[in-house]
């Protein structure tokens, strides 16, 4: 039990310290591009344009229908191959970025056509451009539907960023096996681990609730 409770104390600092410089940063960094990816994907997907909606729902059904440890592993192991060289910290960013917005695009893209056809066609009626229709109408209405969608994608991430240490960055989930390697004490070390991502996830959780009611409280009125 003391050998228990001194790997507990002695090894949480380290693994949360890993969690708030390297696992969120990365998280929030990626998210963050994936979003302005997702945007440009959308709107390229409602577009008239059709090799515009043909490429971009090419680029969504590949991130979409493959794993993200697969796309990690392609980017990092594979396109040196063809003398495409990303360090480790690129190669995450990248990765993660384009599936996050391959998911995010298609929450905003839901988010979108759930919006009355009518209300475009009032607003066209009034004189708008299709720019001033999207970016006055359809957005605001679009962030308040996509919100939850948004969010959870953005918890999933965090999750998923522990995929990171497969391409050498010491993220949390490798200290942790770091760690277990030394101790030999696997089960406290990856329960720990398990742990610390449960309390940065209840968090972002609050925050995603917050941030629903804030975002809905005109609805409600």
């Amino acid at each position: 039990m003391e050998r228990t409770l001194e790997i507990l104390t002695t090894s949480f600092w380290p693994i949360l310290r890993a969690g708030l410089t390297i696992t969120i940063p990365l998280a929030i960094v990626s998210f963050a591009i994936g979003l302005v990816i997702a945007v440009i994907t959308t709107i390229s997907r409602i577009s008239k344009i059709k090799i515009a909606r043909w490429f971009f729902g090419f680029y969504v059904w590949i991130f979409r229908g493959t794993p993200l440890l697969v796309q990690l592993f392609i980017v990092f192991y594979g396109l040196p191959k063809v003398g495409i060289k990303f360090d480790s910290w690129t190669a995450a960013i990248l990765t993660f970025s384009l599936n996050i917005g391959a998911y995010a695009s298609e929450s905003i893209r839901g988010a979108i056509l759930s919006i009355p056809k009518g209300q475009w066609e009032a607003a066209e009626s009034l004189g708008m451009t299709y720019s001033q229709v999207l970016r006055r109408v359809i957005a605001p209405q679009t962030i308040r539907i996509a919100l939850p969608a948004l969010a959870n994608n953005f918890i999933g991430l965090v999750k998923e960023t522990s995929l990171a240490s497969s391409v050498t960055i010491i993220e949390m989930f490798m200290v942790g096996q770091q760690i277990a390697a030394r101790t030999y004490e696997p089960l406290i070390l990856y329960s720990e681990v398990a742990f610390v991502y449960l309390i940065f996830c209840t968090i972002l959780s609050y925050v995603q609730r917050k941030l629903e009611e804030n975002s809905s409280k005109y609805v409600r009125k």
